[in-house]
């Protein structure tokens, strides 16, 4: 039986569409806030249930892995079922698997009540950018999405702020259990605000057999990413993680070709908007994540600082996304999502080249300014970036358009960390190795080779991310603009 919220006298109101950004946001504030929060409580937990790093690790890999390759899936199965209806069940799932977390009295029931967070979290984010695309025409939609951008920065930000101080006052379990509350509000929010009944107008079966070669086929494809440093890029594991991603992503597109109803539609790519947007959303985000992962090593083996210091100097970076983030959406609203998001990574291109040449004796309020102009950037770019991406797809496929783009984002982040990670600790490594320190633990190597050798990855690892930030400017430059009003019809292209 269909909900009967909300309202049709209150859901046909002009204003209404801004209580559906608003539970949007309590979704979105949610799933950010536990991406970080997590983080910092990882030796926590490690010497709670007394397992080694290799175990606890997956407390946060088995949460981004299994968001990544189902995000897809669940914008699909939203555009079939009804968008809202499945937002509000990812509250549902979320709150349960974090009240789950929060009781775990092992790593492996953490773990496993982890991957149930996770279907929750998929389930919000594949259908959070699709919803306000649905309640907001294109003169607005911009500004909507800079505004979802702006609270998930700000959510990130304070994530270990938070984080720190829950464990510290009350302990572990805190950091999970304070998602209850905001998972019960999101779901009374879900169920009064968001609009009934736009479930696909026809019947689709669900791609069973492109679902499971797809998720397959990408964890493979993650888990040698991420494992590869450390098993060895050329051992026989690796190697096979990679050949059976090959194998199983090929058999998936050549599946989705020959049915009539395929898990994702890859006519969506043949639109350069859609096709360009999400690879160029990928590289933002591998960008960002490369900064966010080597900028703290940095920050407290060359310059000296505390941990403490160190996150409150990197805390810059999502508040300058938030204070940018709904201008930048609102701009893209009246003269197209191509001149923002060019000038953002334009923008990022600078933040990279200036990182270049740190050097061994950081000046704080210069490095500071530099990340800033980093999160200016990002700011610039994503909203209008994400606006575009969705703004170029029909509305029966915004759900599975909205899971695509979120996919792509989680993949940046994930080969951001990892192949920056490589790139950087094989040249610090050989740079020991050639300065005669190689047989030496690393805590014996001299500080002025330890510090020379940092630099000695790090400055390369900033120009590959210059490099891209270029490629993902001129992608940016040759879109098209998009017009839809997200309610109805097919997209137009502007030239």
């Amino acid at each position: 039986m269909e909900s009967q919220f909300p309202h049709p006298y209150f859901s046909s109101h002009p204003k209404w569409r801004w209580f559906i950004l608003t539970t949007v946001l309590i979704g979105a504030t949610m799933s950010a806030l536990d991406v970080s929060i997590v983080n910092v409580a990882l030796p926590t937990l490690q010497n709670s249930f007394k397992v080694n790093l290799a175990v606890i690790e997956w407390v946060a890999m088995a949460y981004m892995l299994t968001l990544t390759i189902f995000l897809p899936l669940f914008g699909r199965l939203a555009d079939i079922f009804g968008r809202s209806k499945m937002y509000n069940t990812g509250f549902v799932v979320f709150t349960v698997g974090s009240a789950f977390c929060g009781l775990a009295t092992s790593a492996g029931f953490l773990i496993g009540a982890r991957i149930l967070q996770a279907v929750g979290a998929g389930l919000l984010q594949a259908n959070s950018v699709a919803l306000i695309t649905q309640a907001f025409p294109a003169s607005e939609r911009g500004r909507a999405i800079g505004i979802q951008g702006a609270v998930q920065a700000v959510a990130m930000s304070i994530g270990p702020f938070v984080g720190g101080i829950l464990i510290s006052a009350i302990g572990w379990r805190a950091i999970f259990y304070v998602n209850v509350p905001i998972g019960i509000l999101g779901t009374f929010a879900a169920l009064y605000c968001l609009p009934a009944g736009e479930r696909s107008g026809k019947r689709e079966k669900i791609d069973y057999l492109g679902t499971v070669l797809f998720a397959i086929g990408l964890a493979f494809l993650v888990l040698a990413v991420n494992e590869g440093e450390s098993i060895g890029w050329t051992s026989s594991i690796i190697l096979t993680y990679f050949a059976l991603s090959a194998v199983l992503i090929t058999a998936f597109i050549i599946t989705e070709m020959r049915i009539e109803h395929p898990m994702i539609d890859l006519s969506l790519f043949k639109r350069y908007a859609f096709s360009a947007g999400n690879f160029t959303g990928m590289l933002s985000y591998y960008v960002l994540f490369a900064v966010l992962f080597l900028m703290p090593f940095y920050l407290e083996e060359i310059g000296g600082y505390t941990p403490a210091l160190t996150g409150s100097i990197l805390t810059p970076i999502p508040l300058a996304m938030a204070v940018v983030a709904p201008f930048a959406g609102h701009i893209s609203d009246k003269y197209g999502s191509r001149l923002m998001t060019s000038w953002g990574m334009a923008v990022c291109a600078l933040a990279t080249l200036l990182l270049i040449f740190i050097g061994q004796s950081p000046n704080t309020l210069v490095l500071i300014g530099e990340l800033v102009i980093l999160g200016i950037g990002m700011g610039l770019f994503t909203p209008p970036n994400n606006s575009a991406i969705m703004g170029s797809a029909p509305r029966e496929r915004l759900g599975v358009a909205g899971g695509i783009l979120n996919m792509m984002r989680a993949l940046g982040l994930i080969f951001g960390v990892d192949i920056s990670g490589v790139i950087f600790t094989s040249l610090q490594h050989s740079y020991i190795v050639s300065h005669g320190y190689g047989a030496v633990a690393f805590n014996a190597v001299p500080l002025t080779i330890r510090r020379a050798a940092f630099l000695h990855g790090f400055a390369p690892v900033m120009v590959s991310l210059l490099v891209i930030n270029i490629v993902a400017a001129v992608l940016s430059v040759a879109k098209k603009d998009v017009y839809t009003d997200g309610l109805h019809g097919e997209p137009i292209d502007l030239m």
